[in-house]
């Protein structure tokens, strides 16, 4: 029965996957990005690819980053180093990189699998008539269904984290 269940949804995620893109038009020039496409460095590749433009990464994705780190979470230390190399990036490509919108605050962030910040992503999005880069595929599809431009790029999984046990003397 488990089994059905994990083909039926897997199923689902790759019709989903079909009508989104991960190609873009070299014209736009408006981006905002989430913290999934950050984390797996979509962004740097689309700019060495040929994105140019304005990048906006809303304030939540930064407040969502730090608080991954203050966790310990490797994810969280991956997208800050992520950002801090879009300024590097800038000055060799035609991109500029702004900052936009409140931080999350405390709810947004305890409520954030249940897609308050995807929501605060979006609106900036919306606001600056600009292209949704994601590697989330329910952000991807809700930003379709408000009718939001979206690059979609399909995240590699990273390998399962092992656990080390530490003996003390």
């Amino acid at each position: 029965m488990i089994f059905r269940k994990k083909n039926k949804t897997r199923d689902i995620k790759k019709q989903a996957r079909k009508s989104l893109s991960g190609k873009f038009a070299k014209e736009k020039t408006i981006y905002v990005v989430d913290t999934s496409a950050i984390i797996n460095k979509f962004v740097s590749q689309l700019v060495k690819k040929g994105i140019s433009g304005k990048i906006i990464i809303p304030n939540v994705v930064m407040a969502e980053l730090e608080n991954l780190a203050n966790k310990g979470r490797e994810e969280g230390f991956l997208g800050l180093e992520e950002v801090a190399r879009f300024h590097k990036l800038k000055t060799q490509f035609p991109i500029q990189i702004y900052f936009y919108g409140n931080r999350a605050n405390e709810m947004q962030i305890k409520f954030a699998k249940s897609g308050e910040i995807d929501a605060i992503i979006r609106d900036v999005a919306i606001k600056n008539k600009a292209l949704l880069i994601t590697a989330d595929l329910v952000q991807a599809k809700t930003a379709q269904a408000y009718n939001i431009e979206v690059i979609f790029l399909k995240p590699k999984h990273l390998p399962k984290k092992k656990k080390f046990l530490f003996w003390r003397k």
